[in-house]
């Protein structure tokens, strides 16, 4: 009896190893996914370096060239200090409309979009008449100018008009930075004694890649972004506050208030903590891919190592009720035939797409283990057995992949219910006798 029971016991420890080895196989599949992933990566960043990158605008905010006299403590001057006062718009409103394309490097898809976009703002006399303030401050109103903010100039593929108080204006790149934003600008005198607004208008046509913000400088800020893309990811530090997600694309409203950022109305343009602020304040939408075949097979591999063990524990299940014996290595060959699958789905699905990639590798394998069952277990039943079980598997897995928000739900339930089977398959086994059925009879008293 010791005998049985140390052989079992063996059994069932060899059998757990070479689980665990298949961890191996698993993980170089799993460095294969993230090795594509980076190529796609790769391919994004080649498409973004001709076309855009992923855009944020910002503007238009007015700059103003100061100077402050700096005084020591006991009121000897020290100099002066230059410096650019930026004060924001009152009013912003701004409205996207994003037109979606693709593009393709090698095997690789990118979204693209070009988008017209439409600016329009007020800047208050009450914000400009601010500047002055304090007598060692000067500010050189003939030399301020307007200044519009961009992620990337590259995708700036035209203007159709700028107004600035009705009157046709032309922005021009500039040297000037403001946090990791490009700056263009026209010149725009100001008179500290104006009593009417800066009323601009701007329409221009981007491009850029994958994804669109806007930051919210103004005291209260519109934006409106549309397109017919079917799945948008929203964005940044805030939310849309309505929004519509529909089979013809999305359409989403932000209501931005100065209150709901970390930095005020206007600022020293060489506060860097104020342009260390700026683009986290942004918001917008990515142009979202669901379930991409990469996100399929990273979900897939998550579940590899638990189904091989329990197609090793279906083989052991025939050896132990059937009294048959099988090789470790014939265990071996079931793991690796199993962890092939994960390579062979994702090469397939880079071609053909996840789904007929899944059901062709799925398809290959139970072939395989079903037919090598057959044989090694000398029963045709006992393959087509193990066969049909490996596919229910496979189509478990499946639903899990595709099951986002509830394949916790689905996974833990199925796992219940394996064990529980599993525990029901095997109540009757005396152990100690290595697969002699096992029924206990009552005492005589």
């Amino acid at each position: 009896m010791l005998r049985w029971t140390q052989s079992i016991t063996a059994k069932v420890l060899g059998i757990g190893l070479l689980a665990l080895l298949m961890l191996v196989p698993l993980s170089q599949s799993d460095g294969l996914v993230r090795e594509r992933q980076q190529m796609r990566h790769n391919a994004s960043t080649r498409v973004a370096e001709g076309w855009g990158g992923a855009q944020t605008l910002g503007g238009l905010v007015l700059s103003v060239p100061t100077r402050t006299e700096v005084r020591s403590s006991d009121g000897k001057s020290l100099g002066v200090r230059e410096s650019s006062e930026i004060v924001l718009a009152d009013e912003l409103d701004t409205v996207a409309d994003l037109a979606v394309d693709r593009r393709r490097v090698g095997m690789y898809e990118v979204p693209i979009y070009t988008g017209e976009v439409a600016v329009r703002g007020r800047i208050q006399p009450a914000d400009i008449r601010r500047l002055a303030t304090g007598s060692d401050t000067r500010w050189d109103s003939d030399k301020a100018e307007l200044r519009l903010l961009i992620a990337d100039t590259r995708g700036l593929q035209g203007i159709t008009s700028f107004t600035v108080d009705g009157h046709p204006a032309r922005l021009a790149s500039s040297t000037a930075r403001m946090g990791s934003y490009t700056v263009l600008s026209v010149p725009m005198p100001v008179d500290p004694e104006r009593d009417t607004p800066v009323d601009f208008a701007l329409n221009l046509r981007i491009a850029g890649t994958e994804s669109f913000s806007v930051l919210p400088l103004a005291r209260s800020n519109s934006v409106r972004i549309r397109s017919p893309w079917v799945d948008p990811s929203f964005i940044g530090a805030l939310l849309p506050g309505t929004r519509s997600v529909t089979a013809r694309g999305f359409d989403a409203d932000w209501r931005v208030l100065d209150l709901n950022r970390s930095y005020g109305q206007h600022w020293d343009a060489g506060d860097r903590d104020v342009s260390e602020r700026l683009e986290p304040s942004s918001f917008g939408v990515t142009l979202y891919q669901p379930g991409s075949v990469y996100q399929q097979n990273d979900r897939a591999g998550k579940y590899g190592l638990l189904f091989i063990a329990l197609t090793f524990v279906a083989f052991f299940l025939f050896e132990v009720l059937k009294g048959l014996r099988l090789h470790p290595v014939q265990y071996l060959l079931v793991g690796a035939a199993m962890a092939s699958f994960y390579v062979l789905l994702l090469a397939l699905s880079e071609q053909i797409g996840f789904g007929w990639a899944y059901v062709v590798a799925a398809a290959a394998v139970v072939l395989i283990v079903g037919g090598y069952a057959t044989a090694v277990l000398r029963a045709r039943r006992a393959g087509l057995l193990l066969g049909g079980v490996l596919a229910l598997v496979y189509a478990i897995l499946y639903g899990l992949i595709g099951a986002e928000q509830y394949a916790l739900l689905i996974g833990s339930v199925v796992l219940v219910a394996v064990v529980a089977l599993l525990m029901y398959l095997t109540r009757r086994i005396d152990w100690y006798a290595y697969g002699v059925p096992f029924n206990p009879t009552p005492e005589t008293p």
